[in-house]
């Protein structure tokens, strides 16, 4: 197999991996996440949408959307 030409950004990291003994296997490997954890924050970022949104007057909303526009638009 022939050598892949790197740059000197690459070969940096490459000895810096080496040297730490870090391979790309292991990098990349996700922790397991708690299940529990997991359905209970997602159950507070479903619930706290919608409850944002009804608490909003509609003179708030406007303003938040046009907010929103101008750094959209960049105006």
């Amino acid at each position: 197999m022939a050598k892949k030409h790197l740059d000197f950004s690459q070969l940096a990291k490459s000895i810096v991996d080496k040297a730490t003994d870090q391979s790309e296997d292991t990098q990349n490997i996700a922790p397991e996440k708690n299940p529990a954890a997991v359905a209970l924050g997602r159950l507070g970022g479903l619930k706290g949408g919608t409850a944002r949104a009804n608490s909003l007057t509609p003179e708030r909303r406007k303003e938040i959307a046009a907010k929103a526009a101008a750094k959209r638009w960049g105006k």
